[in-house]
Formats: structure tokens, sequence, C-alpha cells
């Protein structure tokens, strides 16, 4: 049984070696890193100060991570250690976990949504399906104004990178409404032409009986 708390697990290490990612460019303070990863990622996944400087201490605690002094502000830096380098090389060559995947919200809906009493199934995939076609175009849009110009530097690259991830999602999840509105449909025309429970298949005696009263 997954656990309760797995996609919060998931994020919070993408945001912890996301943030040995940015050190490894050199020592930064808190907001400085939180600054950083939302423009790498084009603020998809907003962080807040609190949240980084929490994941701070523990990387801290576990060895990936130093402090490093003040810069001329008063603003006390952080370094990544040769653990923390470690640690990032690592994560770096090996693969996304797909084998336990973070509880999607749309499956569990329409899952619990199915037989359930008052609830039209097709209603519900067809207003997320207009609410995703929607998303991936204002994410196409994106990318054309992200594309007027040639990518400059590197945050504009990863930011192109973040936001095709984005259209191809919604791509899929679009399909895959699809799919299961026609599993829906094939399914309930199955279901009219069986029988009624109880109501026996006509065999030869009847057939003939039926004829013979036309």
């Amino acid at each position: 049984m997954r656990s309760a708390t797995y996609s919060v697990y998931i994020l919070s290490m993408s945001i912890r070696h996301g943030l040995l990612a940015l050190l490894e460019r050199g020592p930064r303070y808190g907001s400085q890193l939180r600054t950083e990863f939302e423009s790498r990622t084009g603020s998809t996944w907003p962080l807040n100060v609190g949240q980084v400087y929490t994941t701070l201490s523990r990387l801290e605690r576990d060895g990936l991570v130093v402090q490093d002094g003040e810069d001329d502000q008063g603003h006390s830096l952080y370094s990544i250690s040769e653990e923390g380098r470690t640690e990032l090389r690592d994560w770096f060559e090996s693969p996304v976990d797909r084998s336990s995947p973070p509880r999607d919200e749309l499956a569990i809906k329409l899952a619990m949504a199915v037989g359930a009493p008052g609830v039209d199934i097709r209603a519900v995939i067809q207003s997320q399906r207009h609410h995703t076609v929607k998303a991936m175009q204002d994410y196409t849009r994106l990318k054309a104004q992200a594309l007027t110009d040639v990518p400059a530097n590197r945050d504009e690259v990863a930011w192109l990178l973040v936001l095709e991830q984005l259209i191809f999602q919604a791509e899929a999840e679009a399909r895959w409404l699809d799919h299961c509105e026609a599993r829906l449909v094939r399914l309930a025309e199955a279901a009219a032409t069986e029988p009624e429970a109880g109501t026996p298949a006509p065999g030869p005696a009847r057939t003939a009986k039926a004829r013979a009263r036309r």
C-alpha cells in the first residue's frame, strides 16, 4: 500500500535536488535560491522562502550543504559539499521512479464516479476535457511567445523544457479522456443488448410459437 505522503515526498525530493543543482553553481542564500528555482521552472511550482530554508536545514543536517559565511548584505550563504555533489550526480544519473506514481486526482475522481448514484460520468469527462484542452492551448501560446526569439540563456531553455512537458502532459490527458468516454459508450451499448437478469434466452420452441402467432 502506497504511503499517503508519497506525492509530497516526491515534490520535496525534487526541491531538495533542485537546490543542490543551483548550489553547484556557487554559494547562494535562501531567497536567491527561490528566485533561481522559479526562474528555471517558469514558476510552475512556486516555492516560499520557508520551504527553501527548511530544505536547506535538512540538507545541512544530512551533510549535503554547509553554511559558507555571509555576503556583503549580510545574507547567510550555503555551499554544496562533496557529499552533496555525489548525491546530485546520483540523482542526474538515476531514472525517475515510475513504479509508484503519485496520486492523480483526476484518475481517482473518474474511478469513484463509475456507478456513483446521481453522477453523470460522461459529463465529468466532458467538463475535464474542456478544461484540459484550454490549458493546453494556454501552454501552447506561452511556448509560441517563448520561441519568438531564440532562447538566450539557460533559464529560458529550462523554462521551455518545462513548458513542453506541460503541453505533452495535457495532450496525453485529453487522449486518455477520449479513450475513457469511448470505453463507457461501448460498455453502455453492450449492456443494452444483454437480456435482463432472470429472462431466459429464446429457445427453438419459443421461436416456433412466435412465428406461428404472426
